[in-house]
């Protein structure tokens, strides 16, 4: 960063210049505002002849204001670069966002929002002249809004609005910035194309400035080079962002996405505690990470999956989806990842020239390719790993991921899987919708019946299938091809729940599975692992989602229970049995009754919405 000239109010009132030096930068106010005529330049204030500027009241408002915040020193752009010295200006260009961001205190002059002295504190007198502002357009003070903590708006008269924060709202509705930029939260959690989005009804003098006003908002750094025209600055723009997310030989291993392999995601619905977590374990490490999104069968870990790829697939140069449910889908989806590294790189030594029907021999050369040195930004899923090899499971078909895992510690990695034994990374659990209004959002959209958050059918619907989105997806398939009211479907839905669920229509999202299908093929699992837990399942479910414990069973001597009294010939086989129950998302345990029954008597829970499915 660029050592900063400050501006500095004296104890007589005099401004003088502070020239920069090595030394510790002493707290300072700093000004944003929209250019106009006759504004002070370097020179001017240079030669003391500012003070006959038109623009001068912007310079003394600043000291003043500064003055009144304990603060002697403060920056404003016209006056504290030397424009005519092009090094000097590259720097304070490149710099400027994280002056804005060090600030003690931004101020925000508004020469076209006039403050009335009526006495009284009425945001109505100023609120529409605000909204309309000439300031939320310019490009420039994008990075000013947003870089420093504390913002203050000004009047014409010099008159405090309001803060930033205290305005969050209104600025909201006229920018479109989150709220989370706001205040303050690392625009790197934002994608590429949202801040993108925050520029796009802004503008600027000359203009170049319309690239290199963004440089601040994404992280990086060029040379100013005016003259070159808007089109080439943003393209320089653009090969420093690839840079800086995809590494400095991102053409060298850059994959363009291939939709075509990845599953439909019409049923999304925001899930920003879980994006956040993945983008906090995935991105800006240089060592590999992995994320395993875990959950039951169809609680929406794909679709999670495919949004963080949709806000966050500039930062990668290639992107692979693979679907993990069995050795031999892993080996075709490999061959895919195979087909599209030839399309952009056909000279690819590793690939070209292979037999892309041996299919082991593919595994292995995209794995290479994978690994080679420079080739650290690729982001791979392996998607439906729903029967992992892991001790206990004898099933012949499981899958080990690790043989088809890359060696090399790079790149990133999401597992989307059912179980929550798989332990290759990190593990974010996914659970079901809490809030009433994401499901209602399901129910709208893919019905595609719009004012339903009112409808108390659709209300109590959304609660019965308990946030789970497949069911609300079923549900809405349903109800998009059927004329009836949603309290019918709820009605037909407590009457007859499997007639339901096998006439619905499928999803393509979804695949070919149903949500019949989707729970039996856990349940089919189950089965295989332990039948003594698909037993206790399905007795379970007559239990209405009651809590069971090893005392309540353990008493059971009908002759057509054997099976319960094997379960409960000691707690270690009940705790087996509810264990892998629990590892597919089916029961809990409940901690707190835990304690009610003492060390000898753990108590479990299942899950609200499972028990109609046994």
């Amino acid at each position: 960063m660029a050592l900063i000239r400050l501006l500095q109010r004296k104890p007589d009132g005099e401004i003088v210049f502070r020239e920069p030096t090595n030394g510790d930068v002493p707290a300072y106010a700093i000004l944003s505002h929209t250019w106009g005529k006759e504004e002070v330049s370097f020179q001017d204030a240079e030669a003391g002849i500012g003070k006959g500027k038109a623009r001068w009241e912007k310079i003394q408002f600043c000291a003043k204001q500064a003055a009144a915040d304990g603060l002697q020193y403060f920056w404003v752009d016209t006056c504290c670069i030397d424009k005519r010295n092009a090094v000097e200006l590259g720097a304070a260009i490149n710099s400027m966002f994280r002056w804005y961001q060090n600030a003690a205190r931004c101020y925000v002059y508004l020469s076209d929002v006039s403050k009335p002295d009526t006495g009284a504190d009425d945001q109505r007198v100023w609120e529409e002249a605000f909204r309309k502002s000439r300031w939320f357009t310019r490009g420039w003070t994008l990075q000013e809004l947003i870089a420093p903590r504390l913002v203050d708006f000004f009047s014409l008269e010099g008159e405090r609005l309001e803060s930033k924060l205290s305005l969050e709202s209104e600025i909201y509705e006229i920018t479109g910035i989150a709220n989370k930029a706001l205040r303050g939260d690392a625009l790197s959690n934002f994608s590429i194309k949202e801040r993108r989005s925050w520029a796009e009804h802004r503008n600027t003098t000359i203009e170049e400035d319309e690239a290199y006003c963004l440089i601040g908002i994404f992280d990086v750094s060029m040379v100013p080079n005016y003259g070159e025209k808007r089109d080439q600055a943003f393209r320089r723009l653009e090969d420093e962002i690839h840079r800086m997310y995809k590494g400095v030989d991102f053409e060298q291993f850059a994959v363009g996405l291939n939709l075509a392999s990845f599953p439909e995601a019409t049923q999304f619905v925001a899930r920003e505690k879980e994006l956040s977590k993945m983008h906090e374990l995935l991105h800006g490490h240089s060592d590999r990470t992995c994320v395993v999104l875990y959950g039951l069968g169809g609680i929406g870990k794909t679709q999670l999956a495919i949004e963080y790829i949709r806000r966050h697939k500039e930062k990668y140069t290639a992107i692979f989806w693979l679907n993990a449910n069995d050795r031999d889908s892993l080996k075709l989806s490999f061959r895919d990842v195979a087909q599209q590294v030839l399309k952009y790189h056909p000279s690819t030594r590793l690939l070209a020239g292979g037999d892309l029907d041996d299919l082991d021999q593919v595994v292995y050369a995209v794995k290479a390719w994978l690994d080679l040195q420079k080739n650290t930004r690729w982001l791979i899923i392996y998607d439906n790993y729903d029967n992992p090899k892991t001790p206990g499971n004898l099933d012949r078909s499981a899958v080990d991921v690790r043989q088809f895992l890359p060696r090399s510690d790079q790149g990133s990695i999401i597992i989307t899987t059912r179980s929550s034994r798989v332990s290759q990374g990190r593990r974010v659990h996914v659970q079901k919708l809490l809030d009433v209004k994401e499901g209602l959002e399901i129910l709208s959209n893919t019905s595609e019946r719009k004012d339903i958050a009112e409808d108390p059918g659709a209300v109590e619907l959304v609660k019965e299938l308990d946030g789970l989105p497949l069911a609300l997806s079923t549900a809405s398939a349903y109800l998009e091809h059927v004329s009836i009211t949603l309290s019918d479907y709820l009605r037909l839905y407590k009457a007859s729940w499997l007639k339901l669920q096998t006439t619905s229509p499928q999803l393509e999202s979804y695949e070919d599975r149903s949500l019949y299908t989707t729970w039996q093929i856990t349940f089919d699992r189950i089965q295989q692992q332990n039948p003594a837990s698909a037993s206790l399942l399905k007795l379970w479910a007559y239990f209405d989602r009651q809590d069971v414990w090893f005392e309540l069973l353990r008493h059971a001597n009908s002759a057509d229970d054997e099976w319960i009294r094997k379960l409960t010939k000691d707690e270690l086989n009940f705790n087996e049995a509810v264990a892998l129950l629990c590892s597919f998302g089916l029961a809990d345990a409940e901690r707190s009754l835990q304690q009610q029954f003492g060390s000898g008597g753990g108590c479990f829970s299942m899950l609200s919405g499972k028990s109609g499915l046994y």
